[in-house]
């Protein structure tokens, strides 16, 4: 069963963010001489394309909800309605008989793929990048993800966080560790570094989803406008990462709808935006696909994303929230993050998309950015719910470890 040159292993994630981290982590084990393979069981598994992981020649299909659906009612009963609850339970039958052509298999995400994993009947590993008992202070693995991840079948199971590493080992009776994040080496550096200013820069990450991330977006741009005056300080510096996904024509009329306008900007130097939206005095630069380099040269993000706000904390930079209407990024989902990324990330009172909200919002972005003690709290939340780079590679070493 095993190659010549290392073994065989099945990656199966149920998400975009879970088949990010699967990606970064095949490309680990390629590197110390295994045959990863991808199975993503919600979408087309982009990510591991992008990161030349072969994927299993099975038929993919992209749902609204984008594995989302747990969130809320409404996502639930959309799932059900488009078919994506059945079209996950048959895919997931498909992905267990398929693993045990694998010399093991590795589990990324929630109770979905550990359970694809226990009835592949094949050595496991387990990453559990969807649970936290930050969340609830103990965590409560749904069933049977509990009894599964006893079984002896799994030969290592890691945790996103130190706390929950903790916490599951005494839950488990057995050995969960903290390796890191493999998402943070998606941001290790910055590739084309956004120009210096003399003054701060905020980043705005919208997030990735259409049609949300547009109408995200123009949540930040009303609460822009709400800026107060900064005498003698100078303009903010302004950069949003946007995915390609997003169009000219999509950004011209969220622009023409929030009284902005597009406009051509002049860049000074290299590495600086071709496009602006421009507002009186303010200027936000548009980045496509330099997300990296968005984080690296902010010194604070406003974020309304999932696994973008992740990377953000990693790199230790604070985090400005903005509920929204969702489906993804609603109240709920900001108020849990923050439970999970803890006192990095902050957000403004008021009710979501009022003009109060986006007033305490700006005022809040203002006294963060001249806080001297936020970047020691960023770091230390950092380190302790993130961890470091090259994560990708200390839970790639412990796999092959177990199976040699």
């Amino acid at each position: 069963m095993s190659c010549s040159h290392g073994p065989r292993l099945l990656l199966v994630s149920n998400g975009h963010g879970e088949d990010l981290n699967g990606a970064h982590l095949g490309r680990a084990l390629v590197r110390l001489g295994g045959h990863p393979a991808a199975f993503p069981l919600v979408g087309h598994g982009e990510a591991y394309q992008q990161l030349g992981i072969p994927k299993e020649p099975v038929a993919t299909r992209s749902f609204p909800t984008h594995g989302m659906g747990y969130q809320s009612l409404g996502g639930v009963l959309q799932e059900l309605r488009n078919g994506q609850t059945i079209d996950g339970l048959r895919r997931s039958i498909t992905a267990a008989r398929l693993a045990r052509h694998y010399d093991a298999v590795v589990a990324v995400g929630d109770v979905v793929p550990v359970v694809v994993a226990h009835l592949s009947r094949r050595p496991a590993f387990c990453y559990l990048v969807a649970y936290s008992s930050h969340y609830e202070g103990r965590l409560r693995l749904p069933w049977p993800c509990g009894p599964s991840l006893r079984s002896r079948r799994f030969l290592g199971v890691f945790s996103r966080d130190r706390f929950t590493a903790s916490d599951l080992s005494t839950q488990l009776g057995r050995r969960v560790e903290f390796l890191g994040n493999p998402f943070l080496d998606a941001v290790g550096v910055s590739t084309i570094p956004l120009p210096s200013l003399p003054h701060p820069r905020v980043g705005l990450l919208p997030g990735s989803r259409l049609p949300e991330a547009l109408n995200n977006l123009a949540l930040m741009l009303v609460m822009l406008l709400q800026l107060p005056q900064r005498p003698g300080r100078g303009p903010l510096g302004l950069a949003a990462a946007l995915v390609k996904d997003v169009t000219v024509d999509h950004l011209a009329a969220v622009a023409a709808q929030q009284g902005w306008r597009l406009q051509r900007h002049r860049p000074r130097c290299p590495g600086a935006a071709a496009l602006e939206l421009v507002h009186g005095d303010l200027g936000v630069e548009l980045y496509w696909g330099r997300f990296a380099d968005v984080l690296h040269g902010s010194q604070l993000l406003v974020a309304m994303a999932g696994t973008a706000t992740e990377m953000a904390v990693g790199l230790g930079k604070p985090i400005l929230q903005i509920p929204g209407a969702g489906p993804q990024f609603t109240p709920r989902f900001a108020e849990a993050q923050r439970r999970l990324l803890g006192p990095a990330v902050f957000c403004g009172t008021g009710p979501p998309g009022s003009v109060a909200n986006a007033r305490d919002t700006a005022r809040l972005l203002m006294a963060l950015l001249w806080d001297g003690d936020v970047p020691t709290i960023c770091l230390r939340t950092a380190h302790e719910r993130i961890g470091h780079y090259g994560g990708s590679q200390a839970m790639a070493q412990a796999i092959l470890g177990s199976l040699n």
